[in-house]
């Protein structure tokens, strides 16, 4: 997959919140710094996702994008 963000991380899943229609992933980046980022529930699902995952952390401005390879 291509994408023109630039800034990227390796981070850890720490926590989904779920609501009815998105959720929150809380991550764990080397810089040690909360990060966060928001979906619906089915890119959450269509990710696979789970508390302890490894993905890539893809930001660009305000957007925090979960890239998992």
């Amino acid at each position: 997959m291509k994408y023109g963000a630039r800034n990227q991380l390796i981070g850890k899943v720490l926590e989904i919140k779920k609501g009815t229609v998105m959720c929150q992933v809380q991550l764990e980046i080397p810089a040690k710094s909360p990060m966060a980022s928001v979906m619906t529930i089915d890119s959450l699902e269509e990710l696979g996702l789970k508390v302890g995952d490894s993905v890539k952390v893809v930001v660009k401005a305000v957007n925090v994008l979960l890239v998992r390879e």
